[in-house]
């Protein structure tokens, strides 16, 4: 089992930024990947960024430039910093964990709200 604790959501005014945080705990495999999906009212949850298990980066279109996904492995943690902040990013904020083994294990944190607004 793998325990992930975000951190970082909140209000924000357009144009502002956030930085998120979730730290991962417990059985952790050294072939993982680990990143950020959201989910806006009305919507499917979508990818925002990620690690892969190869320890490259994919990034939605919408959040390229503005968006920069970052990871501690020593404290199995990440980071997603949020720049330029728009009304449309308002979202609920999810932590994405993967242990890759013989099978493909997913976790997901409680989510953390974001909200643009002025």
């Amino acid at each position: 089992q793998v325990q992930l604790v975000e951190s970082g959501g909140g209000l924000v005014q357009p144009g502002g930024s956030l930085r998120l945080s979730c730290a991962a705990s417990g059985i952790i495999f050294s072939m993982n990947a680990m990143g950020w999906y959201r989910q806006a009212p009305g919507r499917q949850r979508e990818l925002v960024a990620t690690f892969t298990s190869g320890g490259h980066t994919i990034y939605a279109d919408s959040v390229k430039g503005r968006f920069t996904i970052s990871r501690d492995n020593a404290k199995n943690t990440v980071y997603l910093q949020m720049n330029n902040l728009k009304a449309e990013d308002t979202a609920v904020y999810y932590c994405n964990f993967k242990n890759i083994g013989t099978q493909i294990m997913t976790y997901w944190g409680q989510g953390t709200q974001v909200t643009v607004s002025s």
